[in-house]
């Protein structure tokens, strides 16, 4: 039993009306204006202030956050961030329930935060270290919980073991030996496989020629330069992960190597270090064998949230500091984004305050830092050194290779899961963008910030205070390019260029380039302008562009040759260790020389853009100019360029130096041959053609899944887009994930149904409009089986939710590339080389064959596609599985459809029989 006299009332928001328990017991409906009332004058228990605040149209709800209470009693675990959620991880009776209804939340949310606070009573409260000087802290700083907290926890009789005395060392160890040249035998391979997947687990044929084919990439490579590769497609349900891991594991323990399994999502990071379980089921071998690596950015940097401590932070923002540090003596591996801190943790606070917390502006002082040696991004980066797997991303693995810091982590054994984003990974990569934004950053890192802005950041002479002091030559290097780096962009530049007063050659440069693209966009020229980012060509550029273009480069150039010199003197000085170089002058050197490297290289590229304007374009580039738009608010201006194939780079980067690679996905080609895939993988540019191996998915499709393509919803009606989306939501009573390719539409649609879904018992959750995470979304969505979620590219991918949670996918229409210069560059060289009619369709299918594949992801899961697309292309079918029942249907008949399977899926309850049987037995509306 838990004490429920809380002297708290809890509120509940939801599209379907509003409630209120009092402290009594009693719930009763009240209308919104009472409760922005009561919410602005008593404390509030409420789950999830922020999504409560929201649909009460009051932004500055703050109340009594279960979802804050949660952080703080059970730091690094996790919640769905639901009523539903809650109370099931609580153990609550309401969980052995279906979903409550909205009216009877309210008193539960009080009785959640009774549950919540007695588990601090618990003796063995696993949590308890640090508790009571957290809350303590809490308190100072008007956290609404603190009271309530503080009553529960008793001053420790001797000091706590809090954060930064609570986390460990990690210790240098030696490099790694060379992995030992094998070949693995198949008949291990299977037997090792076989171990994997379990002891009365089903024999998959098709896994097992997969794992067989994985495993001749891991044999001694024959020449320089020409990795053993393979290009693998397997269709969903084949297990290609143990497919592949089977091989990779068994490798490493016989060679002592490391493979790096690299992903495109979080979504499929957490899934593979769940299935490395398998292989290694000892928790402390685990955590020694398997490392999740990621960008910098992702992880905690613990000398900002010192600073944020000690007063970088006050208000909401210091409790998120508090709230953070909890988590972080617990946390498995310091991950914000997308490790065992909650997801919605984050969303609960500013956006400002989160990113504050990581190194995302590359300011990492390294051995600097009086947390180096506990630091999370260092750890990580010394487990992988020794990891037999590290599980990564595409982006991180082309920095490692670029950028060749990390040479003792660079693996020659790769495996590139989610194959199909490769391209689109390395256009990332290898671009080059010249914007304010950039240019700012460049300024700040090298002056420092503004008078007007707050934290530790410091310019270059502060960090080389003593170097300046001591070095004349390193000295004069840095003055010259702080001067230089005035030349920069600086705060206030859109206000200034609005106002048509540029300061210094770089504005003038943006100015110019704001002007010319307005002037030549076709949009605003045409009346069409929506608000979005305009863009156009760099071609045809009159004298005044180009003039402002050469002081430019004359700026950059004079910020470029002070920062190679600086970056001379500075290796010179570690190298000759003068008598006042001590340990902290050294890993202060040692930090500018790590981050000055790649600002260099930024620096560089921008000037050979530059410099290259009004003379004959490269021929492997793209480049255009841009003004970046949201909702008709400008917030950077820029010149862009791209490689027109980004696959030469990686070619050269990354697939030649290794000795084997995997490229792998259920969609990896675009057509019946490898043409495609070839090109976007990179093989093309290796002179070893790689082996190709495809397997079809094991799913009876046309027994398990129908597409319907809607033939009278019509082009732009909004009405009719909406009203389709609510039949078919209510037609299968949710389960239902909605696809859309605008965020306009998107929002439209969700603000037409939401309300109407919601009375009917139908959750409907949004990207970009529920200020929820991607991640946390998908969750939610996993968790309550008559909730809906729309979204956009994000949820096209990746997404795995199998079951009856996801039994209709919807999308609004054929997802076309968007014909932005880019686009038609590339479009362009296919047709050259005699494909660019097929660039677009392939592009699609690919597009279609994910969102399909959301659908099925088990061989019990049954569900329908339906396209709301009355002029589908029937060349694009073949983006579908083949046996897939495709109908062309009009909008009732579509529904009826929907409703018909809904009803046979509640009856049969799984009963995959019935439902092939009622298949067979329908009606045949057309194809």
């Amino acid at each position: 039993m838990t004490n429920n006299s809380l002297p708290f009332p809890a509120l509940y928001a939801s599209h379907s009306g509003i409630w209120l328990a009092d402290i009594s017991g009693s719930c009763r409906r009240i209308a919104r204006g009472e409760a922005v009332g009561m919410a602005a004058e008593t404390p509030l228990i409420v789950l999830n202030a922020v999504l409560t605040g929201q649909r009460l149209g009051y932004a500055d709800l703050s109340g009594l956050d279960l979802l804050e209470l949660f952080a703080f009693v059970h730091p690094a675990q996790f919640c769905v961030p639901t009523p539903a959620g809650l109370f099931k991880r609580l153990g609550m009776a309401a969980a052995s329930s279906p979903a409550p209804a909205d009216d009877m939340i309210a008193p539960m949310l009080r009785e959640a935060a009774s549950h919540l606070l007695s588990a601090m009573d618990v003796p063995n409260w696993p949590e308890r270290e640090g508790a009571w000087s957290s809350a303590q802290a809490l308190h100072r700083h008007r956290w609404s919980w603190s009271s309530e907290v503080l009553k529960r926890l008793k001053k420790p009789e001797h000091a706590e073991k809090w954060l930064f005395s609570r986390l460990t060392e990690w210790e240098e160890e030696p490099p790694p030996a060379a992995p030992r040249g094998v070949v693995l035998d198949d008949q291990d391979i299977i037997e090792h496989l076989d171990l994997l997947t379990g002891e009365g687990a089903e024999k998959r044929e098709g896994q097992q020629i997969y794992a067989r084919h994985a495993g001749a990439v891991f044999r001694p490579r024959e020449q320089r330069g020409s990795p053993n590769m393979l290009l693998a497609e397997a269709g969903t349900g084949i297990g290609k992960t143990l497919g592949y891991l089977a091989p990779a594991s068994l490798w490493s323990a016989e060679t002592g190597g490391s493979v790096w399994i690299s992903t495109y999502t979080k979504a499929l990071q957490r899934q593979l270090n769940k299935e490395t379980q398998r292989i290694y089921p000892d928790a402390h071998v685990l955590k020694r064998k398997v490392v999740v690596r990621k960008g910098r950015e992702n992880y905690l940097c613990l000398l900002n949230l010192e600073d944020a401590m000690q007063g970088g932070f006050s208000g909401r923002p210091a409790i998120l500091a508090q709230l953070v540090a909890r988590w972080a003596a617990y946390s498995r591996d310091g991950d914000m984004i997308g490790g065992d801190l909650p997801g919605w943790l984050t969303t609960l606070f500013r956006r400002r305050g989160v990113t504050s917390l990581t190194d995302r502006r590359g300011e990492c002082i390294y051995a600097g830092c009086p947390h180096y040696r506990k630091c999370f991004i260092e750890k990580a980066v010394r487990a992988s050194q020794h990891a037999d797997i590290v599980i990564a991303n595409h982006a991180l693995v082309m920095v490692n290779a670029a950028r060749g810091r990390e040479e003792q982590s660079r693996t020659g054994r790769i495996i590139f899961d989610e194959g199909h984003h490769l391209f689109d990974a390395a256009d990332s990569m290898f671009a080059a963008n010249l914007t304010g934004q950039e240019a700012i950053e460049i300024r700040r890192w090298v002056i420092g910030p503004e008078q007007s802005s707050k934290g530790r950041r410091r310019g270059l002479a502060a960090r080389l205070s003593d170097l300046a002091s001591y070095d004349e030559e390193g000295g004069r290097a840095i003055e010259a390019a702080r001067v230089a780096a005035n030349a920069m962009v600086s705060d206030g530049w859109l206000q200034r260029l609005n106002e048509g007063s540029p300061h210094g050659a770089m504005e003038e440069f943006f100015a110019a380039i704001r002007g010319l693209v307005y002037a030549r966009d076709e949009n605003t020229n045409s009346g069409n302008d929506a608000g979005y980012s305009l863009e156009t060509e760099l071609a045809e550029l009159p004298g005044g562009f180009i003039e402002a273009a050469a002081k430019t480069a004359n700026a950059l150039d004079a910020l470029l040759k002070p920062l190679i010199q600086l970056g001379k003197r500075l290796e010179a000085i570690l190298i000759d260790g003068p008598d006042w170089l001590d340990g902290q002058a050294r890993a202060r050197a040692e930090g500018a020389l790590n981050s000055l490297q790649w600002r260099m290289d930024t620096v560089s590229a921008w000037l050979s853009m530059v410099a290259s304007i009004g003379g004959p374009p490269p021929p492997d580039f793209i480049s255009w100019l841009g003004v970046e738009r949201f909702e008709g608010r400008e917030f950077d201006i820029g010149y862009y360029r791209r490689w027109i194939d980004p696959m030469k780079p990686f070619a050269e980067i990354v697939l030649k130096p290794a000795h084997g690679v995997i490229t792998t996905s259920a969609t990896l080609k675009t057509g019946d041959d490898w043409d495609g895939a070839m090109v976007r993988s990179g093989a093309v540019h290796l002179e070893r053609p790689p082996q190709t191996f495809a397997v079809p998915s094991p799913f009876d499709y046309a027994a398990q899944a129908e597409i319907l393509i809607v033939t009278d919803i019509r082009r732009g009606d909004i009405s009719g887009l909406a009203s389709a989306y609510a039949g078919l939501i209510q037609a299968s009573g949710g389960g239902a994930l909605g696809l859309f390719t605008a965020i306009k539409r998107l929002r439209t649609v969700h603000g037409r149904i939401a309300d109407r879904l919601a009375e009917e018992g139908l959750p409907l959750y949004a990207q970009h409009i529920d200020p929820i995470d991607t991640g946390t979304l998908v969750d939610i969505f996993r968790d309550e089986p008559r909730a809906s979620l729309l979204g956009t590219d994000a949820l096209r991918d990746g997404v795995d939710v199998p079951g009856h949670s996801l039994r209709l996918v919807v999308m609004e229409g054929v997802p076309w590339p968007k014909p932005n210069i880019l686009h038609k560059a590339r479009r362009l060289a296919m047709t050259e080389k005699g494909g660019g009619s097929a660039y677009d369709d392939a592009i699609i299918r690919g597009r279609l064959a994910q969102a399909f594949g959301r659908l099925i992801r088990s061989k019990n899961d049954r569900g329908q596609f339906v396209v709301l697309s009355p002029a589908f292309p029937s060349r694009l079918l073949s983006a579908f599985p083949k046996g897939t029942n495709i109908r062309r249907v009009t909008l009732a008949e579509c529904l009826q459809s929907v409703q018909y399977n809904a009803s046979l899926a509640q009856q049969s309850q799984g009963d995959s029989q019935t439902l092939l049987s009622a298949n067979l037995n329908k009606d045949d509306l057309g194809t």
